[in-house]
């Protein structure tokens, strides 16, 4: 982790200078007690979140991901149990 130390206005910037459209800056807007409101310029394709709703989202997709493969699975023994039926079927 890299640590740096800014002032009130003044700002770091993230991503490779040849690319202008591709950089990320962060500006420190205000200072307030143990709080400080920072200023974040990104790119459009750039999702900006606070942390605990960027754990969140990643909780989201994870459920969503757990309930395609259970789905999945749903439709695997689901077969199984049609193709079993059937073979049975034509021995009795």
């Amino acid at each position: 982790m890299l640590v740096l130390t800014r002032k009130l206005s003044q700002s770091i910037t993230i991503g490779d200078p040849a690319s202008a459209e591709q950089v990320i800056e962060i500006s420190i807007m205000e200072v307030k007690g143990d709080q400080v409101r920072l200023g974040i310029t990104a790119p459009c394709g750039v999702a900006v979140d606070r942390k605990e709703i960027w754990l969140l989202k990643q909780e989201g997709k994870a459920n969503e991901h757990k309930a395609k493969e259970r789905e999945a699975q749903d439709r695997y023994l689901q077969e199984a149990h049609d193709c079993y039926r059937q073979e049975w079927g034509k021995r009795l």
